[in-house]
């Protein structure tokens, strides 16, 4: 079994781990959350900086922790796309880095497929192909996952992705950044059916819908419509109904749209990934109608859901048995679809 460490710097988490096959055996996160909490989202710069300030010293203390020497690990991976640029090339610089001190070899990996292989540090997968759920801050997309690199996108978001809105609506309802957390916090005590809200739907350029796309504009536009008429009135905002109705109709346009991709694609096992998978309403929707339609699922578990290095050292061990290696000159970009992750292996650097 492969040992690997591996470094996340995408975003605001300056994380590292190292891990040995689907076994974490030291991890640290920096967070930043509070920091840009005063500016209402991440602010690129700020990021660039606290990972320069924060990386050395995780690394030491995973190392430390894991009583492996850098020596030992067979190879040293860091996210390279998607993400900041700034932030990205914190990680990658220091990955290359290590791995030419160390005479290792050297995996870009693709920030998504390490939230694709999260879900592999809780219960054993059932074999065969599965339809991942990712949802993020950044991304929301129902990815068909057919084996480790083979990956292909049935559904995504035409505007934010669901975390973008948490985070919209908070500021909207006076609730503190990141707004994943704090919604449903305010939401516990609320009643989630008080306030209609829409189901944003995605029109196909020759008529009808397309079945398993995500569009939150209309959502955030209600949500501003009601506060507005609420505060006309002259009514005190309802915040917990307000909040408990908005998460309800996410986790719920999230919970349908995936099952029916599963069901019409023939496969047996729906995933939950990503940031937002933290949320409890979103995962006991997801088990109750998986389950009321005979689908198999698994949840990425509680710990590895938001940005962090195991993930991304599972993704590389994945990638190592396979005999990949990334040229140790590869940069990093700030977009990259998942389905061109297998570019991050070839020969001469794609970018």
């Amino acid at each position: 079994m492969p040992t690997v460490l591996a470094l996340e710097t995408s975003c605001d988490e300056s994380a590292a781990a190292i891990v040995t096959d689907r076994r974490v055996l030291s991890s640290a996160v920096a967070s930043q959350i509070e920091e840009h909490a005063r500016w209402g989202g991440v602010v690129p710069e700020i990021a660039s900086r606290r990972h320069v300030e924060a990386l050395p010293g995780l690394v030491a203390r995973v190392v430390a922790e894991s009583g492996v020497d850098l020596a030992a690990v067979d190879a040293i991976a860091a996210s390279v796309a998607p993400g900041l640029v700034g932030a990205l090339l914190v990680g990658s610089v220091t990955g290359r880095t290590l791995a030419r001190l160390h005479g290792k070899p050297f995996l870009g990996i693709h920030h998504l497929e390490g939230h694709l292989a999260s879900v592999r540090l809780g219960e054993d997968l059932p074999e065969g192909p599965s339809l991942v759920l990712l949802v993020s801050g950044g991304h929301t997309e129902l990815v068909r996952v057919d084996g480790p690199g083979r990956f292909r996108r049935l559904g995504r978001s035409h505007d934010d992705a669901a975390g973008e809105c948490f985070d919209k609506v908070a500021r909207l309802l006076g609730l503190p950044y990141p707004g994943g957390p704090a919604i449903e916090a305010a939401a516990r005590p609320g009643d989630p059916h008080r306030f209609r809200l829409p189901k944003g739907r995605v029109s196909r350029p020759g008529g009808g819908f397309h079945p398993y796309d995500f569009s939150f504009s209309g959502l955030k536009t209600a949500m501003l419509r009601q506060v507005e008429a609420l505060t006309t009135a002259g009514i005190p905002l309802p915040l917990a109904d307000l909040a408990a109705s908005f998460e309800q109709v996410v986790a719920e346009v999230l919970v349908e749209r995936s099952c029916r991709c599963a069901l019409d694609e023939g496969l047996d096992t729906l995933v939950l990934v990503g940031g937002v998978a933290a949320n409890q309403r979103l995962r006991a929707l997801l088990a109750e109608r998986a389950e009321a339609v005979g689908l198999g699922w698994r949840v990425a578990p509680l710990a590895w859901c938001t940005d962090n290095a195991a993930m991304v050292g599972v993704a590389a061990c994945e990638r190592l048995r396979g005999g990949c290696s990334s040229p140790i000159s590869l940069g990093v970009a700030p977009r990259l679809a998942l389905a061109e992750a297998d570019r991050l292996y070839e020969t001469q650097p794609c970018f």
